[in-house]
């Protein structure tokens, strides 16, 4: 697999004027590097994307792709509600240097399934990238099918992974089966990872990896070795980690626990606000028990 088994959603740490705190970000970097990431997802879902500017986004990448220096694979995330808006993205993105492109599926405007398959056909065929397909509905608003998924990897060569955030265990099921063999299939729900593996997923683009990276990669070591019970015994260890990093509106819980740990501030953008007091307080004692040393 060209991205690996171990992928992380990367956040943005921004200052307190909420401007991008460029040093903070090449620590965290550096932190999920040590965490074993094999690739990072910059500008996606965790990186706030919706309150980036195109301008942001493009330094982003650029920063991201000279300072990993070839040490995890960097994949940009150009997925956008609109097309043209997209296919822009997606092309100036590669003139970055970036190793592939993460595609969300159209929020808001709630195309339907063909609508689904020519807006990713189309931006897929505007680049020479490798391209990932994100599936979710929870944010989205709509599902994209089995059938749509499959289509697509059949269709269109330069698609070459998805991530799949339904919780929809049949369906990934479904598409293991179906979809062109050489595509990756990955897990995007920290907290069915082992389940969404057993379904035939072959890794997990992860929120919790920035905390527990190596947890992580140890859960999916031990799934692949035949090794069921330890894997499913370090998923049921993370789990309140994993509830922990979506009590509220992701990636404010996740940015107070690396301000904890000393990787980064905790500032958020607008409309995402930070943690109150009583939300720190819960969220210090799932970290002070739950956290691996």
């Amino acid at each position: 697999m060209q991205f690996g088994r171990l992928l992380t959603a990367m956040i943005t740490p921004f200052t307190s004027d909420g401007t991008v705190d460029w040093l903070r970000f090449d620590a965290v970097l550096e932190h999920l590097i040590n965490q074993g990431s094999e690739s990072v997802v910059i500008a996606g879902t965790t990186g706030e994307s919706p309150t980036l500017s195109q301008d942001e986004k493009l330094q982003l990448f650029k920063r991201a792709v000279e300072r990993a220096q070839g040490r995890v694979k960097v994949i940009a995330g150009t997925g956008s509600n609109q097309t043209a808006a997209a296919q822009e993205l997606t092309q100036k993105a590669e003139a970055t240097g970036v190793d592939g492109v993460m595609l969300v599926v159209p929020y808001y405007n709630r195309p339907t399934q063909e609508g689904l398959y020519q807006h990713f056909r189309a931006v897929a065929e505007t680049t020479s990238l490798p391209v990932m397909l994100y599936n979710v509905p929870g944010r989205t608003a709509v599902h994209m099918d089995v059938e749509t998924m499959a289509r697509l990897t059949h269709d269109v060569l330069n698609i070459t992974a998805v991530k799949e955030s339904s919780g929809r265990l049949v369906d990934v099921m479904k598409l293991a089966a179906r979809k062109r063999e050489d595509v990756a299939l990955y897990s995007g729900m920290d907290e069915l990872v082992v389940p969404y593996l057993a379904s035939g997923a072959d890794g997990v683009v992860s929120v919790a990896s920035h905390v527990a990276g190596l947890e992580m990669k140890r859960m999916m070591e031990a799934y692949f070795n035949g090794e069921t019970n330890e894997a499913t015994a370090i998923q049921q260890k993370l789990l309140p980690l994993v509830e922990a990093l979506f009590m509220t509106s992701s990636p404010a819980p996740l940015k107070y626990m690396l301000a904890r740990m000393g990787i980064c501030e905790e500032h958020v953008r607008l409309p995402i606000i930070p943690l109150s007091d009583m939300e720190k307080k819960w969220v210090d004692s799932i970290l002070d028990s739950s956290v691996p040393a």
